[in-house]
């Protein structure tokens, strides 16, 4: 009986190991836990009272009602857009599908700044379109549709992208076989396809709730920087930092760097999902 056993050549010496759990453990400590514990030290170290205060201030409370309306609306859109981009490029083949694929991926490889700026040249008060709009009553730079369309923008491609490899893989086989039963199309996606998505959906959504919620420069372009109208969360933070305003600055810190913690444990708990779904399918298939 043959035992799986380790070859001696490829096995790293013990030494080295701990040099390198050393290095990594180090890294992380200095990276990432001290920064984050003092944001929160910061935030706290003049009393809970001056805490809850930074946090109830009106300017404060303006800044995360926006925030949270632009991530209530663009998380939505964005993942219905990201379930039928997904769709298109998994589902059907098309001339000039690359380059749609290649597009996708313009929000990663543009800087938040220069996706701010577009817009700012696509819908600002002295171009054609921008003019026209507001002369209807519309205004979309320094105001939360601008707001809104450079988040959508920069957070696009996160649903899409944790689909497209997901669906490649299942491929349509069962899709087909509900067709071929009688379900209609929505019965086919409701049924089917949804359930098959699921995680990988709402992995995207965390991902894109994160984006929208701490997005910056591009809103930082097409926001204009209205006290108590157009200043998002990180937004107000910059501005209460540039005041030496250090409690309320480090105040709205802590509450971004909870939603990222609270990121990383939805993952994780999705991945594991995920990883349990994978396991429970190749038992079925066994």
């Amino acid at each position: 009986m043959q035992t799986n056993r380790p070859n001696p050549n490829l096995t790293e010496p013990l030494w080295l190991r701990i040099a390198l759990i050393t290095v990594a453990l180090s890294f992380l400590l200095l990276m990432l836990v001290v920064p984050l514990a003092a944001v929160f030290y910061e935030a706290l170290k003049d009393g809970w009272v001056l805490y809850v205060k930074a946090l109830s201030d009106p300017e404060t409370l303006s800044a995360v009602r926006l925030t949270l309306i632009t991530a209530a609306v663009v998380v939505p859109v964005n993942a219905v857009l990201g379930i039928a981009m997904a769709w298109l490029l998994t589902r059907f083949d098309f001339r000039g599908k690359q380059l749609l694929t290649t597009l996708l991926d313009l929000p990663f490889s543009v800087s938040p700044v220069v996706a701010g700026l577009m817009f700012v040249l696509l819908f600002g008060a002295h171009t054609a379109l921008g003019g026209w709009l507001e002369a209807q009553g519309i205004q979309i730079i320094f105001a939360i549709p601008g707001i809104i369309l450079a988040t959508l923008f920069v957070t696009f491609p996160f649903v899409a992208r944790e689909l497209i490899p997901l669906m490649q893989a299942q491929g349509d086989s069962e899709e087909q076989a509900a067709l071929i039963l009688g379900a209609s199309g929505w019965q086919m996606f409701w049924r089917v396809t949804l359930p098959n998505i699921k995680w990988a959906l709402l992995y995207g959504i965390i991902l894109t709730n994160a984006r929208a919620m701490g997005e910056f420069g591009a809103v930082s372009v097409v926001s204009g920087h209205i006290r108590g109208e157009t200043n998002t969360i990180p937004l107000l933070v910059e501005i209460f930092y540039n005041e030496y305003n250090f409690t309320g600055a480090f105040a709205l810190s802590g509450v971004l760097a909870l939603l990222a913690l609270a990121t990383l444990a939805l993952q994780s708990f999705i991945t594991k999902m995920q990883e349990r779904k994978l396991a429970a399918s190749e038992r079925r298939t066994a």
